[in-house]
């Protein structure tokens, strides 16, 4: 597991597995959003297993499941979410889309286009190509 902070309270990962949920809280996550459809790939493990393993290790998870790039709800909703500062880790295939979803949630709230791509940029992500 390899998680990149794009904020001091938001982390992105690639996906994660249900066992590391107990690490997770460990560390001192209190989150864990799922932005991941189910069925993307054959193995991989469905959101209601990484729910469960989320809850049974004292961690809030929420699925805001997405596909390409966010859209106007999902943004919404990161946006609420991501706003009472509790440290989260946000997980799909490869961490682009949890990194694009962040920033368009973080620019809702008003924050700088290129703070948020450089923020993305020194975490691994290029957001260039994103709609900021």
């Amino acid at each position: 597991m390899t998680l990149r902070p794009l904020s001091p309270t938001v982390s992105v990962s690639a996906q994660l597995s249900p066992d590391v949920m107990p690490a997770l809280a460990a560390s001192g996550v209190g989150r864990v959003i799922n932005n991941r459809p189910d069925g993307e790939e054959p193995d991989q493990p469905p959101a209601a297993a990484m729910e469960a393993a989320a809850r049974d290790a004292g961690l809030t998870f929420a699925w805001i499941p997405v596909s390409g790039l966010p859209g106007p709800d999902q943004v919404a909703a990161m946006a609420e979410l991501l706003a009472d500062g509790v440290p989260t880790v946000m997980f799909c295939r490869s961490g682009m889309r949890s990194a694009a979803a962040w920033a368009m949630a973080e620019r809702l709230k008003g924050a700088d286009a290129q703070d948020l791509r450089e923020a993305a940029a020194a975490a691994g992500y290029d957001l260039g190509r994103v709609p900021l």
